[in-house]
């Protein structure tokens, strides 16, 4: 089962005990350090962390170990293979006895050491001089002096330093092994640190020593006595007692590393997760949440792994002492919950089958709280989540066919549940025949859908609009607008509306004796559709209201033409392909007067230049004769990297443009394609090497040449620093909603200013405001056994549903010890 790690305090009542009388003699926190206090805090709750989901979304983990060396066969013949330059045989005391560069073999371990004596009668194995053992794990230990029995069950090593496989070092002056499962370590120090290149000797960034440390292998648990945790050799915390799995253990009952946050609503928080590994198979995290305004709030997460797959639930509930915290908002309440859960399952080789589930008492919670899988600060830094999805799924994949079928819930984030449709089911199924038909490609795809949605979703398309909120859900919209009227767009019909399409095509490509290669391609489209929209107020200016039945069919006949001209010069060759469409189809049925709820975003540019239709979903159909004819030049440089650049435009040859045509979201005005002849289209990459890449997309007025949509993106990774930069430019599309010009720039990157030392941001600049309203600074000091981090985050939240987003602050710390502590901390305000 893949669960992360657990690690765990074990104190029983004596332990306990002797921890009250260490503490009557000295005080852990008298006199320290805030560091030292809080890695003694921490220490003593709990170790290592399972649910470390704040700490992967700042970015800082361990640096990569070295590679696992390979683990040898384990021989358990009971022979012993011995090489050394001298070996003496007393047969009088039953003694053996090597000297000189001495190599043992013995049931999978090998000992090398100047003098190793074996005592046939006691089996009795004693090793002296630059011992040094390795075991069938993988485990290396070094010594001076060690006298053990012939299965290694039991003895004693003196100045020992033991190596293990997972990069982990113990060292003490004396190790007791008895009954081949404990071995204690007299005055040991722990540590996951590799010692220093330059000066082994040298402290590590940071051990733990104890005055001794006992290792029960059949436990899998290391316990310390009398410990204190050392940063370069400087002490900053004593503990008296405390246990941890070992490094072999991956998941252990026992609490995990506490967390602390801070907002304005809940106050303080202390959460102190425990894990139960119940059984092999499945597990249980309890993490109650601690808050200083608003109680406990309890959190639950079960797992499970089966033969076929995995599944999870979580709860959350808090009964909050102070309701009036969250006055107004939908949080003012006295209980507040919820639960989310997934889970998916393998049928056979080819189908799976799962689900996603959200349900709470009300969508702030999500926001309130910081439930982190919903409010990653990285994810939700550029795109602010809308809607948390639940869904059932069945989805298969064939050889050359794919099957997917979605019930789909959107539990809304900004409070406006009504306007959100329930999407039950969406069936797509999609596929090209093994065999050719007519020397050529038949392929096939269909999609069914049926959605509910219970009222209607107005945008604004101007100030006036949006200040007098004629399109507020409220309101609705303007009852005496007219579709040409310019207030409103409805980005969503109320009441039901289902459809179903099948498409068929077939085509085929041939090369003459010239070199061109044409593609004639043939498909047709079947769709049909039922809607029944409610007839709420402004509904009616868009579409009609009530019950809609509707046949559309589009057939299509097509061919594409493709000229390459190949130049090779001594330092690469280039290709420069001249490209032609040329579709014949009848016009778009109903054009504009049914639904769409699927084909509402397109972006016209290079990369769907030569797509027969251009609209993104299937609500939509591209309806009339066109002409699509481009260029594109690619240079393969022979010593490594390449350039691509694409020009065209796109011409309506006869019949409706289906992109001039109005609909209920204006999909298609403003977007290049709505004249005769469309903008122009142009992109350029360049990728000198695996180390930078460069891009440019631009859409051009093709009357004017005013740049109507641009794009620049470069991106470098070097050894030491990376960095990636985008740049947009976007004319107003005052037909869609966007009245006023749009320009910005996106950067984030990384910098490594030292060996172990890293720097993060990101941020993006509005040039038309002039000022950078998202962005986040981090830096943390990162190598392969610690990490300590902070950043410093700025994000949105919703306050209420007719208010806009609120710029949220959060400040984030991270600490980590590998193999013992991991912990994360956050404050944050509005």
């Amino acid at each position: 089962m893949a669960v992360v790690a657990a690690r765990q305090f074990c104190l029983s009542a004596s332990r306990r005990r002797v921890l009250a009388r260490a503490h009557g003699r000295r005080s852990a926190a008298r006199g320290m350090p805030l560091l030292a206090l809080v890695l003694a805090l921490a220490l003593a709750a709990v170790l290592d962390v399972a649910t470390t989901a704040p700490v992967a979304a700042q970015g800082f983990v361990y640096n990569p170990g070295p590679p696992k060396r390979p683990k040898a066969p384990r021989a358990n013949d009971n022979q012993m293979l011995v090489q050394a330059v001298e070996v003496d045989y007393d047969y009088n005391n039953s003694r053996v006895s090597a000297v000189g560069n001495v190599q043992l073999f013995y049931n999978g371990t090998s000992v090398e050491a100047d003098k190793v004596i074996y005592d046939q009668k006691t089996k009795r194995l004693h090793a002296e001089g630059n011992i040094r053992m390795t075991d069938a794990d993988g485990k290396i230990t070094y010594a001076e002096i060690m006298d053990l029995s012939d299965d290694y069950r039991d003895g004693f090593v003196d100045s020992l330093h033991v190596d293990t496989e997972d990069a982990t070092r113990i060292a003490a002056t004396r190790a007791d092994r008895t009954s081949g499962n404990y071995t204690v370590f007299e005055n040991g120090v722990y540590t996951a640190c590799a010692p220093c290149k330059d000066d082994p000797k040298k402290p590590p960034l940071w051990q733990v020593k104890g005055a001794r440390i006992i290792h029960n292998q059949t436990e899998k648990m290391l316990y310390f006595e009398d410990a204190q945790v050392e940063f370069f050799g400087v002490p900053l915390a004593y503990i008296p007692f405390f246990s941890t799995p070992d490094p072999t253990v991956k998941r252990k009952t026992g609490f995990l590393m506490p967390g602390f946050s801070q907002t304005s609503g809940y106050g303080i928080g202390i959460e102190i997760p425990f894990y139960w590994a119940i059984a092999p198979d499945y597990d249980m995290t309890i993490a109650p949440r601690i808050t200083s305004k608003q109680g406990v709030l309890m959190q639950a997460e079960f797992r499970q792994r089966l033969m076929d797959g995995a599944y999870q639930i979580r709860l959350y509930g808090i009964d909050q002492l102070d309701r009036n915290a969250f006055a107004g908002q939908p949080g003012d309440r006295q209980f507040r919950g919820g639960v989310d859960t997934k889970g998916q399952f393998a049928l056979n080789d080819k189908w799976v089958w799962g689900w996603e589930g959200v349900a709470f008492t009300d969508y702030m919670m999500l926001y309130d709280y910081r439930l982190a899988q919903y409010r990653d600060p990285f994810s939700s830094f550029v795109n602010l989540p809308t809607e948390a999805v639940s869904q059932l799924y069945l989805t298969g994949v064939g050889n050359r066919t794919y099957f997917d079928a979605r019930a789909i819930y959107y539990l809304s984030l900004s409070g406006l549940q009504s306007q959100v449709p329930v999407v039950a089911p969406v069936i797509d199924y999609s596929g090209v025949l093994n065999h050719p038909v007519l020397s050529g490609e038949f392929s096939w795809k269909t999609n069914f859908v049926n959605l509910n949605r219970e009222t209607a979703v107005f945008n604004p398309l101007n100030n006036i609009a949006a200040v007098t909120g004629l399109c507020s859900p409220t309101i609705s919209a303007d009852p005496a607008r007219s579709i040409m009227s310019p207030n409103c767009l409805m980005r969503g019909i109320p009441g039901d509306y289902t459809r179903l399409t099948a498409e068929a095509q077939w085509r085929k490509s041939f090369t003459d004796s010239w070199g061109q290669i044409w593609t004639p391609f043939v498909s047709v489209r079947a769709d049909a559709i039922n809607a029944d929209i409610s007839n709420q107020p402004g509904v009616a200016n868009f579409l009609p209201v009530g019950d809609t039945q509707a046949i559309r069919a589009m057939p299509t006949v097509g061919l594409e033409y493709r000229y390459p001209f190949i130049n090779v010069q001594p330092w690469g060759t280039t290709t420069v392909e001249p490209i032609a469409q040329v579709i014949v189809r009848p016009n778009e049925t109903y054009a504009g007067k049914l639904p769409n709820e699927d084909a509402q975003s397109l972006v016209f540019d290079t990369s769907n230049l030569f797509s027969v239709d251009k609209f993104s979903g299937y609500d939509r159909v591209e309806g009339g004769g066109r002409a699509n004819v481009g260029v594109q030049a690619t240079t393969q440089f022979d010593r490594g990297g390449s350039v691509t650049a694409v020009f065209g435009q796109s011409y309506q040859l006869f019949g409706l443009n289906s992109y001039a045509v109005q609909d209920m979201t204006n999909t298609g005005l403003d977007s290049g394609l709505a004249r005769t002849r469309s903008d122009y289209v142009a992109s350029l990459s360049y990728s000198p090497n695996r180390t930078y890449t460069f891009s440019t997309r631009a859409r051009i007025d093709e009357m004017t040449g005013d740049i109507q949509r641009f794009e620049a993106e470069g991106r470098a990774n070097f050894d030491r620093w990376s960095i990636s930069m985008i740049y947009g430019d976007y004319a107003p599309q005052p037909d869609l909603g966007y009245l006023n010009r749009r320009e910005g720039i996106f950067t984030q990157g990384s910098v490594k200013v030292a060996s172990n030392w890293v720097v993060t941001g990101a941020a993006r600049w509005d040039l038309v405001a002039n000022n950078i309203n998202q962005y986040v600074v981090g830096a943390g000091y990162v190598d392969d056994c610690f990490v300590l981090a902070a950043n410093y985050i700025t994000n949105y939240s919703y306050a209420t549903t007719t208010s806009p987003p609120i710029l949220g602050h959060a400040i984030m710390f991270q600490l980590g010890l590998r193999t013992i502590a991991n912990t994360s901390f956050s404050f944050g305000a509005n």
